[in-house]
């Protein structure tokens, strides 16, 4: 709790941030549960949708994972772009066209048709992430921002726990309707309401606390005292984005999300045909069963938020969850008979590597602050989010050369071990800077303060 919180009294406080965590919350994490989903349901498409197009390995592969070029092309441009015409419309797009696209790949036929329309949701999609850590920014002060954030990642969790099964079943039960597919109609039914959720969005989302008619105008100013300046548009013109770009830190941050980022789409890609390859040939049940490592990591994304908040510690509970997840890839992939115990380290893989996203997050709202917040948090994402990329070609290109998966996940959980090296590490340090004000080596230790 800020000086300031105290100083005008903590229930009054505590009251305002409870409303505006009713209000925001529930609807952002509406909107990255579709987000979530929308990305990974290819993955359980992959069931049926390889042998009814022809498709192999590869192919999947590379369509899975150039969603992300199109994802890392937009990510500084939609975010720069929230910052001048406000979160209102860039949400309203973002959202309304990429659910036109994530239904667009029910009719895909041909390989070169699903890499364009997975590279048009990355595109459409692409200021999502990003523009919702920024948005949070300007709600809430930087000692509650790694609960919030982490409620709101939640979101991963609960797409992976209902999204498997709806999936599962809308395959299960559409398949023939109309003359579709089963995953068809999947990609139709879970694409398509993304685009009312962005009409909803234009009428309901405020751009900031000082446009919140639901606030008075002595909560409006309270929340406006308390922001610690991470958004603030009096930042000096020295802090630049240019700047911000000059910060070795930066890459440091945007290294750890890379690493996290080859994890979580190990999990959102490959959980499904794991899963299969114990002989698991209904997609409903293969559904069923993938929704239990994300109830895992629902809970465990909790608690690491929960914990890093009330210890005000971050580089540890960033990185241990990063090394959990990555004993629990090489597990997994030596357990090739037993699926009970198999999910058991699929559990622990999902939850550590999703737990630490919140933390991660709250480490980079409190360094990247001032008139280059928003630029420098989205070339964190764009050159973090190219692991969205490379993992699943490790992935499919293991599969191609060896036959099984292991050897992809061992890389993978290698990656994971580096992230989390990096965390434990530089991370301290880095917020010391921070709070502080006092450079800790290398380049423009305050480049991006306010």
């Amino acid at each position: 709790m800020s000086a300031t919180e105290v100083k005008i009294g903590a229930p009054l406080a505590e009251g305002v941030y409870r409303r505006v965590t009713l209000r925001l919350i529930p609807f952002l994490f509406v909107c990255y549960t579709f987000a979530f989903l929308d990305r990974i349901n290819i993955g359980v498409a992959k069931l049926e949708m390889v042998k009814d197009l022809g498709l192999d390995d590869l192919i999947y592969s590379t369509g899975a994972g150039i969603f992300f070029l199109g994802y890392v092309l937009m990510r500084i441009p939609s975010n720069l772009m929230l910052a001048r015409v406000g979160v209102r419309k860039t949400f309203s797009r973002i959202l309304i066209l990429w659910g036109l696209a994530a239904a667009g790949t029910a009719f895909v036929v041909l390989p070169w048709q699903l890499y364009s329309v997975r590279f048009l949701l990355g595109l459409f999609e692409a200021g999502l992430y990003p523009g919702v850590i920024f948005y949070l920014t300007r709600w809430y002060p930087t000692e509650r921002r790694a609960k919030v954030i982490a409620i709101f990642t939640c979101a991963t969790g609960i797409a992976g726990l209902i999204g498997g099964p709806l999936s599962g079943l809308l395959m299960t039960a559409f398949d023939g309707a109309a003359g579709l597919h089963g995953w068809q109609w999947m990609f139709i039914v879970e694409g398509l309401p993304t685009c009312l959720i962005g009409v909803a969005a234009f009428l309901y989302l405020d751009d900031g606390p000082a446009e919140a008619a639901w606030l008075s105008e002595p909560e409006k100013a309270m929340v406006l005292r308390n922001l610690d300046g991470s958004t603030s548009e009096a930042g000096h013109g020295a802090h630049s984005f240019t700047a911000a770009l000059a910060d070795y830190r930066v890459y440091l941050l945007a290294l750890i999300w890379f690493t996290q980022i080859c994890g979580v789409f190990v999990i959102g890609f490959w959980l499904p045909t794991i899963i299969k390859n114990f002989g698991i040939n209904s997609p409903l049940h293969v559904g069923l069963l993938s929704a239990i490592p994300y109830l895992c990591s629902w809970i465990a994304l909790i608690l690491a938020g929960r914990s890093s908040d009330a210890r005000n510690e971050r580089a540890w509970h960033c990185g241990l969850p990063m090394l959990a997840g990555a004993v629990g890839l090489v597990a997994a992939g030596l357990i090739t008979t037993s699926l009970p115990v198999s999910l058991v380290f699929l559990s622990v893989a999902t939850a550590g590597i999703l737990a630490c996203n919140p933390i991660l997050w709250a480490i980079a709202t409190e360094y990247l602050r001032g008139k280059a917040a928003a630029g420098a948090i989205a070339v964190v994402n764009t050159i973090g989010l190219l692991g969205g990329y490379v993992s699943p070609m490790i992935m499919g290109w293991a599969k191609t050369l060896t036959g099984d998966l292991a050897t992809g996940l061992y890389v993978i959980a290698a990656i994971l071990v580096v992230g989390a090296l990096v965390s434990i590490v530089f991370t301290p340090a880095m917020l010391r800077a921070r709070r502080t004000g006092l450079p800790a080596g290398g380049t423009v230790g305050a480049a991006v303060a306010p």
